[in-house]
């Protein structure tokens, strides 16, 4: 099978609980699923939280690890671990898996547009420079704004105000004239920057940043919402052949009135998520995109409802639940397995390592092989996978 071109990362910041996205337990007793139900998916062996029907009926599309695990209980440490893969220390802050694929794409020239090859819609996380030690030739576009406001305005390439292109291209040709009669030539760089920099702003890269080129059945069944805007941008990303695309979604963290939270942000999410799967593989990309959801850990399975939580759950990263699609990998199934509470994994422990490499696998990237830097030191992607559990072979299709 040909490597994914394309990865949508859907982050959801602050740490999802597993209860009530992909590994609900009806069975459970109310003072852990608070009298919640799952529901079957289109994928006979499949359900999710009775939240999410509009996921459930696309089923087939992806498939749930229900057994991620590490041992980090902060927001910082946890992140850092799944986003590259490695416990937090040591020296070197490693780059994500998003810097990470946009250097390996850009470096075997399978990516050459006029966009950044990392893109972030529409806030960094924040928790630690994404980039590492790779520096900013790799790091992501930012694109701030609001993908659901009447223009979608993005830093550095759409312009804010309302400005037509006819104005941006007076202030160009004003910038121009300045510089042919007064430049110094030593600043031949910069004009040739700017001069790239008009290129992205009037080509077709800033377009793709236009939701209003889409017809409002598609923009409506994404959802008139930041997250439902923000996938369909995603969307687009990929046709335009962006390597790595982050959206990333905050609000997670439900420590307190976690079911009016999670009520929420499923309804929005469920929606949108359903939408992009549906799409992408009406187009033919869903072969092409790997898309993968997760935060950086779960929640605790025991319903706190003692002041000051008042019905909350907290951060747990023992057993927690991820989404996979596309890219190769396999939909429908299931991978690993909890106790009766999601509180313990009894079956197939993924690990961050394995998780992200066996994303790596699946673009064609070797985990295991040498990771650039400008030390010159020796070093992997990735560190070795886990002993006797490893990579998620079992839902890599042929």
């Amino acid at each position: 099978m040909k490597p994914a071109k394309s990865v949508i990362e859907l982050w959801l910041w602050g740490g999802p609980s597993q209860l009530e996205t992909f590994d609900p337990k009806p069975d459970a007793p109310a003072a852990y699923n608070n009298g919640l139900k799952a529901i079957p998916t289109n994928a006979p062996g499949l359900s999710v939280h009775e939240w999410w029907p509009e996921l459930a009926k696309c089923g087939n599309l992806f498939s749930v690890i229900r057994s991620m695990t590490h041992p980090h209980f902060g927001h910082e440490t946890a992140t850092y671990l799944m986003q590259t893969g490695r416990n937090p220390g040591g020296g070197d802050v490693y780059p994500a898996i998003g810097a990470v694929t946009a250097m390996m794409k850009t470096r075997d020239k399978s990516y050459t547009g006029d966009l950044p090859p990392f893109v972030i819609l529409t806030q960094a996380k924040g928790r630690f420079s994404e980039v590492g030690f790779l520096g900013d030739r790799y790091a992501p576009l930012v694109t701030g704004g609001n993908p659901n406001a009447p223009t979608f305005v993005v830093d550095g390439i759409v312009p804010p105000g309302g400005l037509s292109p006819e104005a941006m291209k007076r202030r160009f040709d004003l910038f121009n004239l300045v510089d042919r009669f007064g430049t110094p030539a030593r600043f031949g760089e910069y004009l040739a920057a700017g001069a790239h920099a008009r290129h992205v702003i009037e080509g077709s890269a800033a377009k793709t940043f236009d939701l209003n080129l889409e017809d409002k059945e598609t923009r409506a069944r994404y959802g008139r919402t930041w997250i439902g805007q923000s996938l369909l941008a995603a969307r687009r990303l990929v046709e335009y052949g962006v390597p790595y695309i982050t959206v990333n979604m905050g609000g997670w963290d439900s420590h307190k009135r976690h079911f009016e939270t999670m009520r929420q942000r499923t309804a929005e999410t469920d929606r949108a998520l359903a939408a992009l799967l549906s799409d992408l593989a009406a187009k033919g990309l869903l072969d092409s995109t790997v898309v993968w959801v997760s935060g950086e850990f779960g929640r605790t399975t025991k319903i706190d409802r003692d002041p000051p939580w008042n019905g909350g759950r907290n951060h747990y990263p023992r057993c927690f639940s991820a989404l996979v699609a596309g890219g190769g990998f396999k939909g429908g199934c299931v991978v690993g397995e909890s106790d009766e509470t999601a509180t313990k994994v009894v079956k197939r422990p993924v690990a961050p390592v394995d998780f992200l490499g066996s994303i790596y696998e699946r673009c064609g990237i070797d985990p295991d092989g040498e990771m650039p830097n400008e030390s010159g030191k020796k070093l992997t992607i990735l560190p070795p996978e886990t002993p006797g559990a490893g990579r998620l072979r079992e839902i890599y299709g042929s």
